[in-house]
């Protein structure tokens, strides 16, 4: 692999004009088109998926509409549901564990830029070329997660086991197992224990 994309992946800054990746976000983001423009129930929507997204367990289903940065570097764990609108910005890794449910307009963002303006704006690099520099942190989600509507998941948080992000939450540091997590920026409320069992529910 590459260093330039090696640099991105590791969350070191990283030129996202070098070494081929503006083709593979660009291919992503054609794949991104061609699922979004097919009814939910045609076949091919899963040949789609297994290019953009090689990495992921059975039974994914994505909704749609989608976007991702990349989707290669993103992986969708068994079970994997999300609602309309889902954004993955994966220039550094997503993990996504089983079991975990995404409502409407959800987004994942590994990306980061620097503060200064000066390191920040388009620039002559040593090469000759003109290009920007950019860096990232992962974004681990545990398994049994559901992040309901209008979640932000900001670039290096892990998100526990079993954890519930309510609507509208910006997610901007790690959040332990079985924790429900509000507001923006999102904080732990409580843990999520058996009292909240739905009485008379079999399961």
């Amino acid at each position: 692999m590459e260093e330039n994309i090696e640099k991105m992946l590791a969350g070191q800054p990283y030129r996202p004009g070098k070494d081929g990746l503006s083709e593979m976000s660009r291919k992503a983001h054609l794949l991104c088109q061609k699922y979004n423009q097919l009814p939910e129930t045609d076949g091919k929507r899963k040949e789609i998926l297994n290019e953009l997204c090689p990495d992921h367990g059975d039974g994914v289903f994505l909704q749609g509409p989608i976007q991702f940065d990349y989707g290669r570097f993103t992986h969708l764990g068994k079970n994997f549901y999300a609602n309309f609108n889902l954004t993955v910005l994966d220039t550094c890794p997503i993990t996504i564990g089983k079991n975990v449910m995404c409502g409407p307009n959800v987004s994942l963002i590994t990306p980061l830029h620097p503060l200064m303006y000066q390191q920040r704006n388009p620039r002559m690099q040593a090469d000759g070329e003109v290009d920007t520099v950019e860096y990232g942190a992962p974004i681990t989600i545990g398994d049994n997660c559901w992040l309901a509507s209008n979640i932000t998941v900001c670039p290096g948080v892990t998100i526990g086991n079993g954890c519930v992000i309510g609507a509208g939450a910006v997610v901007t540091k790690d959040v332990p197992d079985n924790s429900l997590v509000v507001g923006v920026p999102g904080r732990v409320v409580r843990k999520i224990t058996e009292k909240d069992r739905l009485n008379n529910y079999p399961y």
